[in-house]
């Protein structure tokens, strides 16, 4: 036997807030219900359900649009970073994902944190490089990054 339940809450492995799933009714009696994770499927529940999901697309909608702002911010932005040299090519470190990331956060640009920061390993030389910030997964930008000897 299965039960229909709204999920009211995100449960791994099985569906997402407001998501309507079957499940055994062992598993729905024993756990999802008693946690407050799911409820049965009513009429009072498919509008609740109804509900959830408007209210889940505003707040998508929102951080999108949140999101291309941010790009639009970043597509003034230039970032250089003076670094210590070893022969005067070779960095003495190396400039990571943290670093840019630290430097828009300085020039006025809120809400970009490393993991947005695309690099493929750490930049090891001087140089210009183009490097592509994602505050969403839809949405991309992209910054020229100086890296500069140190005085």
């Amino acid at each position: 036997m299965s039960t229909e339940l709204l999920l009211v809450e995100d449960v791994a492995g099985l569906g997402n807030q407001g998501d309507v799933v079957k499940v055994a009714d062992g598993y729905a009696r024993n756990f999802l219900i008693p946690k407050g994770k799911a409820e049965v499927m009513t009429e009072a529940s498919r509008r609740r359900m109804a509900k959830l999901k408007a209210e889940r697309e505003r707040r998508l909608k929102e951080y999108l649009d949140a999101a291309k702002a941010v790009a639009a911010k970043l597509s003034k932005v230039s970032v250089t970073l003076r670094m210590k040299t070893v022969d005067g090519e070779a960095l003495y470190g190396s400039v990571s994902a943290a670093m840019i990331a630290d430097e828009i956060k300085a020039q006025g640009v809120e809400g970009i944190e490393p993991a947005m920061v695309s690099l493929d390993g750490n930049i090891k030389q001087l140089g210009t490089f183009d490097v592509e910030i994602k505050p969403h997964p839809e949405v991309s930008a992209t910054i020229k990054v100086w890296v500069v000897a140190e005085d």
